[in-house]
């Protein structure tokens, strides 16, 4: 006898917000190799983060122009890029850390993030990604902190 049950389609899809995630870092990566000269390039970029952060809603332009002052101070040699349409700080062309608003994938926080090109690791397990709902100094402090020892 054969079964009439039938196995259940896939319907997971990426958000809206996903999706045009994906298209930002498609344009980011062509505009990228468009470019001349390493000069040119940095230039374009810390003026396509230092734009894409006087987009953002309040609460998250705030945040963001304060962590991206604070990422330059602390680590001078990370290069300022947009990655999937988020500010982000490089090192060699791999993004270390990157700051992604609460408004852009409609969450309740902004999040402060490290990839695995970080130099964090701290034992078995550490984090790599912290909610934001506001900065004080103290947390200012901490990613300053937490941005050296990354770029290290």
């Amino acid at each position: 006898m054969t079964s009439t049950r039938r196995t259940p389609k896939r319907t997971e899809t990426f958000t809206d917000e996903e999706r045009a995630a994906m298209k930002e870092r498609a344009q980011e990566v062509k505009a990228s190799a468009r470019r001349s000269s390493r000069a040119d390039k940095a230039a374009e970029d810390e003026a396509a983060v230092v734009a894409k952060i006087a987009e953002m809603q309040d609460a998250d332009r705030v945040m963001a122009e304060r962590i991206h002052s604070v990422v330059k101070a602390s680590a001078p040699d990370l290069a300022p890029k947009l990655w999937y349409g988020m500010p982000a700080y490089a090192k060699d062309g791999k993004v270390v850390c990157f700051f992604q608003s609460a408004e852009k994938f409609h969450a309740r926080y902004a999040t402060f993030g490290f990839n695995d090109k970080a130099n964090l690791d701290e034992g078995t397990m550490w984090p790599t990604a912290f909610a934001l709902t506001k900065l004080t100094a103290a947390d200012e402090a901490r990613i300053g902190e937490l941005v050296k020892r990354a770029a290290g």
